[in-house]
């Protein structure tokens, strides 16, 4: 008896040690790409969601409550916002959200901002409004795209004209999944539109959708072959990213992680067991850089090879969005302050990542 427990302490120990040098992406170590340099370009902030740079190099950023703010040329932030939308319902993870610019802004000066608003009966939607800076203030609001169904989560969010001009829009499924699979709902979606809101030329239903079966997409950047990628999260785990195409179902939520059915398409890659709470998206040849707000993590993706590092894991928490600046740095928007964070609760941060 006393031989058959050493033993089988002995068997105990050598799987143990096995399994311990075994490497999975869940348990490699965090990394930051050698001679990156990282700086705090803005501090003690309220939820910034977006960021999105002007063409004199000054940055305009949304704060969810619902203040757009300004970072000057010379990189000082301003105590005031540049606008205060009052109509802005915070609720949950909804707010103000999105903000882009218009490929033509020096000639127009049109701005973009995504919010959750209170429709009739104090219904949860957001809806997309088109507004003019002139380099001090926002003016003449005029709404593009309204009615989009909302709820305290799964609000979607982000904006960006693509390389074909038009504005894409990704919305969430309202905590409702089964508007993700309905045509006619512009609820789980990626919507095109033109710089007025019309449908873009060219979509497959006739409508503002582009894309439909998504859950929560929250990033989303075109690679040096024009391939939209897309971020979305998943229910708890599964989180993904897509290689987005017109009129594609990407299956939420009859279909999630590696399951498959005709008509609907699995995720390029996805977090399995894990959770990532994938958002901003940004591409640097050859890599896809995504912001992961559960992970307290930024990813970078190999588009060809699909294998991923993880950078900064835990130094700044929740990481929001990234984006590429006209300067060939990263800009990234942390999330502590949104009530899922036990850490880093001294204000939010916009860091400035400086790539080797």
């Amino acid at each position: 008896m006393r031989k058959l427990l050493i033993g089988l302490i002995v068997i105990f120990i050598l799987v143990w040690v096995s399994a311990s040098g075994q490497k999975s992406p869940a348990t490699s170590p965090p990394t930051t790409p050698t001679g990156s340099d990282k700086t705090i370009i803005a501090d003690k902030l309220q939820i910034p969601w977006s960021l999105v740079f002007l063409p004199n190099g000054s940055i305009l950023f949304t704060e969810r409550p619902g203040r757009v703010r300004q970072i000057t040329v010379s990189g000082k932030l301003d105590s005031n916002p540049v606008e205060t939308v009052y109509d802005v319902k915070a609720i949950g993870e909804g707010g103000l959200l999105g903000i882009e610019i218009h490929p033509s802004f020096e000639k127009n000066g049109f701005l973009y901002l995504y919010y959750t608003y209170a429709g009739d009966e104090n219904r949860t939607l957001n809806k997309v409004v088109r507004y003019v800076f002139d380099g001090t203030r926002l003016s003449a609001p005029k709404i593009i795209v309204a009615g989009i169904p909302g709820n305290s989560n799964h609000n979607g969010g982000r904006l960006k004209f693509g390389p074909d001009g038009y504005l894409y829009i990704t919305t969430g499924d309202s905590q409702n999944p089964s508007l993700a699979q309905d045509k006619s709902s512009l609820a789980g979606k990626i919507l095109r539109v033109t710089d007025e809101g019309k449908p873009a030329p060219g979509n497959p239903f006739n409508n503002e959708i582009y894309s439909y079966g998504h859950r929560n997409p929250q990033g989303l950047a075109w690679d040096e072959s024009g391939r939209l990628w897309e971020t979305e999260h998943g229910s708890s785990t599964g989180d993904e990213i897509n290689l987005i195409e017109k009129g594609n179902n990407y299956g939420w939520p009859t279909i999630t992680k590696t399951q498959a059915k005709e008509g609907m398409l699995t995720p390029v890659l996805n977090s399995e067991n894990e959770t990532w709470a994938p958002s901003g998206l940004a591409f640097v040849k050859p890599f896809l850089y995504f912001a992961g707000l559960r992970s307290n993590t930024l990813f970078r993706l190999g588009t060809t090879t699909m294998k991923f590092d993880r950078l900064l894991k835990g130094e700044y928490g929740r990481l929001r969005d990234v984006v590429l600046g006209p300067d060939g740095n990263l800009y990234l928007t942390t999330s502590n302050l949104d009530g899922r964070s036990l850490t880093h609760l001294d204000g939010d941060k916009i860091i400035r990542l400086t790539l080797p």
